[in-house]
């Protein structure tokens, strides 16, 4: 059995646990009892709860001792007796069950619609009667007076059915094309139905007219919703006479009372999915509604949310027992969920053991998963010296810090701080002495950290007290004895720090003012340490004092705020000449800077002057280009400009074009001589 609980509410789950299969022999059963634990202490409530695939509508008979279940595969009900806590009968049908309802007190006459538009009657024996509905159906209700099943589908018309007489009726014309949902109100037999279109229709029996009609889809969207398309209705539920819930297919329920068009509340469930079921539990005035993901319980009359449940598997229909705290939904698994809620009310008279389980639970509370582990930050982390465990497997990340064994936290901590048991041992006896003495009687006592606070708000009670004696108030509690703020006046990190810049510039008088309370504490400790009881006189006399005073403060507010200012002004200078003080003893050292391979350095003005280049406008750095030749800026025919850039040679380059230079003209002066030869050899030969 699991145990959740959300706003102080605990929901015990009845159906928690892995369940064994109808196959086995009864001698295997016991013998897997007795090796897992968890097969043991399963609480199995009633005996096979569950369907063979999946389950979708689920029902309670009016006299509470069958609940009836519809399911797959194959398409099957199931009938299961309270008294019994086991299965009553088993009957498979021929095509899936859309809806069912129960017509009599126990089983015995039970409606089926079903998907092929049929029309199934069971009675006690089995299946009874079978017709067909000219269109597919989708919901239908019961009119107990005129014995009238009235049929809605996939059509504009509403088919009616008498049982009595064994015919259809005329059916009734609705301006829909099609309805989702219906229901007849048990007081005054109002017929209501949910459109395709966000609208409800409601129809008067008697007349066979239409009397009202209610625009959910354009109540739904309000400021705070988000609707992404026309929302259409999905769940439809009286409450007494005047109340109806509305449920939207985009995830919106809607509280209404049928004098009114406008909605008391908008309950949004924020999943965007529509709404399968409404349940009204009046005892407490809340509404259980749920979607194919979660079950939400809220007040009906403030919206505010009282509890909820997430199964894991999605939600097909909603069950609640009538009056008790028992729950069943139908899902798209095999089993059945059951859950039992003590705060909606006891449990069934059939499994009334629940009540004694649950208050030994609450007695006896086992440790949580939880309950071993220690939350850390990653802060705490590195306080302990334990930064390094992070990724391994003995912290699990959570959220903003890691879960980790609570015996490696302790054994951390002792080696990280060895005394602070011993420190914990001294402020335990110290707080057990300081309870004794509280015990004993005393003189008025100031607590020993903020003692001009405690003063300052005692003087406050006293003038406060005669105000409301002569306006004959009530007296307001003491904030010296209200347990909220008593650390403030135990735990020296609260003490109040006087000298800090905020609160000296927000409590420019505080210098006077602490000199009045500085010579009633010292009057105090005196008398405390005297054992003297002239406590009272002691403290008139100072409280005249301080009366002929205050007109004196009162005009010196602003020279008291300009006095803070200058000291202030001040002691920021002397703290600048102490800085610069030490700075001068300082030894500077010197800064060494790596050149990168293949550069030359040349000097610090060369990032100067481009820091200053940087600084110019574009205008000017063109025309300093310009200068040095590497841009040249020319008109064009057009009547625009044209400027022709050319890019700067690094140092190495400059080198080398210099070098390949050299080379040539080295290369021209040697070939001179030898063409110079050739020329007179030839001149030689004309001549001879």
């Amino acid at each position: 059995m699991q145990v959740s609980s959300l706003n102080e509410v605990k929901i015990y789950s009845l159906s928690a646990g892995r369940s064994l299969p109808e196959w086995l022999s009864d001698r295997k059963k016991r013998a897997l009892q007795k090796k897992d634990v968890d097969i043991r202490r399963r609480i199995e409530l009633i005996q096979d709860f569950e369907m063979p695939t999946v389950s979708t509508k689920i029902k309670v008979s009016r006299d509470g001792q069958y609940i009836m279940a519809v399911g797959t595969y194959k398409p099957r009900v199931r009938c299961f007796d309270t008294y019994q806590l086991s299965q009553k009968f088993e009957r498979c049908l021929d095509s899936e069950v859309v809806t069912f309802e129960i017509l009599s007190d126990d089983y015995s006459k039970i409606v089926f619609l079903q998907c092929g538009r049929f029309v199934e009657f069971h009675s006690q024996h089995g299946h009874y009667y079978r017709t067909r509905i000219p269109k597919f159906g989708r919901d239908f209700s019961y009119h107990y007076p005129s014995c009238d099943l009235y049929f809605v589908g996939a059509s504009s018309e509403v088919y009616r059915l008498n049982l009595e007489q064994g015919r259809f009726l005329n059916s009734l014309q609705t301006e829909a094309s099609e309805s989702n949902v219906c229901d007849i109100n048990p007081v005054h037999f109002l017929f209501a139905m949910g459109t395709a279109e966000g609208k409800v229709e409601c129809w008067d029996p008697r007349t066979r007219h239409r009397v009202g009609l209610l625009d959910c889809a354009l109540s739904s969207v309000t400021a705070d919703t988000e609707v992404d398309g026309l929302p259409s209705i999905s769940a439809l539920q009286f409450d007494g006479a005047l109340n109806m819930a509305v449920g939207t297919s985009t995830g919106q329920v809607l509280l209404y009372d049928l004098r009114s068009s406008n909605p008391l509340i908008v309950k949004d469930h924020h999943y965007g999915l529509p709404i399968k079921s409404i349940q009204f539990h009046r005892q407490l005035d809340l509404i259980i509604s749920a979607d194919s993901r979660i079950i939400k319980m809220w007040n009906k009359d403030t919206g505010k949310i009282f509890t909820s449940m997430e199964p894991e598997h999605g939600i097909n229909d909603v069950c609640l027992y009538p009056n008790s705290g028992m729950l069943m939904t139908a899902n798209e698994a095999p089993k059945m969920n059951i859950y039992y809620i003590p705060v909606l009310g006891p449990a069934p008279k059939w499994c009334s053991f629940l009540d004694n389980l649950t208050e030994e639970l609450e007695e006896n509370p086992e440790s949580t998963v939880y309950d071993d582990y220690k939350f850390v930050t990653r802060k705490d982390l590195e306080n302990l010296g334990l930064a390094h465990l992070i990724g391994s497997t003995l912290l699990r990340a959570y959220m903003h810090g890691f879960f980790m064994d609570i015996r490696l936290y302790h054994k951390a901590k002792m080696m990280a701080n060895p005394f602070a048991y011993e420190e914990y041992r001294r402020e335990k006896i110290r707080q057990k002495i300081e309870e004794t003495r509280a015990q004993r009687v005393q003189l008025k006592k100031l607590p020993k950290v903020n003692k001009e606070l405690a003063l300052k708000l005692i003087e406050e009670e006293g003038e406060e007290q005669q105000i409301t004696r002569k306006r004959k108030q009530k007296n307001l509690p003491s904030l010296l004895k209200d347990d909220r703020f008593k650390v403030m006046f135990e735990n020296p990190d609260f003490q109040v720090d006087e000298q800090s810049e905020e609160f000296r510039l927000l409590n420019p008088l505080v210098s006077k003012i602490s000199e009045k309370r500085k010579r009633k504490l010292k009057i105090l400790e005196e008398l405390e340490a005297q054992g003297q009881e002239e406590e009272e006189e002691q403290e008139g006399k100072a409280s005249d004092a301080e009366s002929s005073e205050s007109s004196d403060d009162e005009k010196g507010w602003v020279e008291e705020v300009r006095k803070q200012r200058k000291l202030l002004r001040q002691e920021e200078k002397l703290k600048r000449q102490e800085r610069f003080k030490e700075d001068q003893q300082t030894l500077l050292k010197p800064q060494f800077f790596e050149i990168k391979e293949g550069e030359e350095f040349r000097s610090f003005k060369d990032s100067a002057k481009k820091q200053k280049l940087m600084k110019k406008t574009l205008e000017d750095r063109l025309k300093l280009e310009e200068k040095l030749g590497t841009l040249n800026v020319s008109d064009t025919t057009v009547g625009s400009k044209q400027a022709t850039f050319k890019l700067k040679k690094s140092e190495q380059q400059r080198k080398q074009q210099e070098a390949e230079k050299q080379h040539r003209q080295e290369r021209k002066t040697l070939r001179r001589p030898a063409s110079h030869l050739k020329s007179k050899r030839g001149r030689g030969r004309l001549f001879h």
